[in-house]
């Protein structure tokens, strides 16, 4: 079967590659067929779709490819969506919704009208093939994308049910919460290992902390939670169970890690302990049978201004999220803690510094030119990751005045993409 997996725009490498290791303990088997802005296609079997949906950390959703069919109007495309044996994926008594529509490019292009065309002709076949009037409207239901590009009709089926950035442990988000699968990323583009220490400044609900903490161990990120494709023809409750199973046998909890997290706010902080809490829970096993022992290390976390964070041993990681001006401060009060986080550099000399912003000219007011500049899209927001390598205020990359505007126009180009497609 041909799956789709839909990450933030900028992540695909790291989705592909994750794609990729899943084969070293998988027997299901992965080949990439392709990827494109904010999408990675590859083919695998029904254990490999358990074990993608279980511990595939940067991607927010995973769909199935139902059917990829030519259509320069609204006869081809009812007649492609009903010829779909849609009774090999959906079940007597659950119903049906297209969730999303997009057309790009394509003489197809009224998305409302796209929408009711499939739900008509996927509904007219169950129909006919359940011998019923119509698809329940209660109950459990079956969601259908469709995606349109140069008259070409890709119709997906969600396998997820909620997003899979929605682990199951932050109960407690705050007020502008960081997903978990762009933590996760963030922790592999920065090519972070459990090895190394890790820090965040502004932990916030604590979700760096804890991906980072789920990394370290191999604990499987979906291991909390359900999915949409229990509901679906497909699902096999005995392959789960044994993906579920192998997983938990994975996770090592007797590894040390030294991994640390920091807040102003004595009320996030203790959400972030919370979430914590919550994941180590999960990763335990719960009240189920695959429960192991407390960790040996647990990641640290407590209350402290980043002006007074201090570097707990002498190389690491700052892999951190502040706020950006959109919905936490404004924007001039977001550059100015942008220029007070100028004392990361001196007091993590030695530490590798990595930083998410929004703004584009974070650079400027931080004082130093980062190594990396890396542009992540996620539905209308951009983001900028900021990567340094070990600088210092004295160090290569130190602001040189008159050349930091000069150069972020540089990275503008650099980081900038042609029209793209999102979902």
């Amino acid at each position: 079967m041909i799956l789709v997996a839909l990450c933030s725009g900028g992540f695909e490498k790291l989705v592909a590659n994750e794609i990729r290791k899943l084969a070293e303990y998988s027997p299901g088997g992965f080949r990439i067929i392709d990827s494109g802005f904010g999408k990675v296609r590859f083919e695998t079997g029904l254990t490999g779709l358990y074990y993608a949906l279980f511990s595939l950390r940067t991607v927010d959703r995973l769909l199935l490819e139902a059917a990829s069919f030519p259509a320069c109007d609204f006869d081809g495309l009812f007649d492609g969506a009903r010829s779909v044996a849609w009774e090999d994926y959906i079940p007597k008594g659950v119903g049906l919704t297209v969730d999303k529509v997009r057309s790009n490019h394509s003489r197809l292009a009224a998305e409302t009208s796209i929408q009711a065309v499939v739900h008509k002709a996927a509904a007219s076949r169950l129909c006919e093939r359940y011998h019923q009037i119509s698809l329940p409207r209660a109950g459990p239901g079956a969601c259908l994308r469709v995606h349109v590009e140069k008259d070409r009709v890709q119709i997906l089926l969600d396998l997820c049910g909620k997003p899979l950035f929605k682990r199951g442990y932050r109960l407690e988000g705050g007020t502008a919460p960081l997903r978990e699968s762009t933590a996760a990323a963030l922790l592999l583009q920065a090519l972070w290992k459990r090895k190394y220490p890790l820090y965040d400044p502004f932990c916030g609900s604590g979700t760096i902390v804890i991906e980072a903490a789920l990394y370290a161990w191999d604990a499987a990120p979906g291991l909390g939670r359900g999915f949409a494709v229990s509901a679906l023809s497909l699902a096999d409750a005995a392959i789960e169970n044994d993906v579920r199973r192998t997983l938990f046998e994975r996770i090592d909890l007797s590894r040390t890690v030294q991994i640390f997290g920091s807040d102003r706010d004595a009320e996030t902080v203790e959400t972030a302990k919370a979430n914590l809490d919550r994941a180590l829970d999960i990763v335990r096993g719960g009240k189920n049978t695959y429960g192991g022992p407390r960790p040996a290390c647990l990641p640290k976390l407590w209350r402290r201004p980043m002006e007074e964070a201090k570097a707990p041993f002498p190389g690491g990681f700052v892999i951190t999220n502040p706020p950006y001006g959109i919905r936490l401060l404004d924007k001039e009060n977001a550059e100015a803690l942008y220029r007070g986080m100028n004392v990361l550099r001196d007091n993590f000399p030695s530490w590798k510094i990595n930083i998410l912003s929004a703004h584009a000219g974070f650079e400027s007011f931080f004082g130093a030119n980062a190594d990396r500049c890396k542009k992540i899209t996620s539905g209308a927001l951009e983001t900028y990751f900021y990567e340094y390598d070990s600088t210092d205020a004295r160090g290569k990359n130190a602001k040189r005045p008159g050349n930091i505007g000069e150069r972020n126009a540089v990275n503008a180009k650099k980081i900038s993409v042609a029209k793209v497609y999102t979902w």
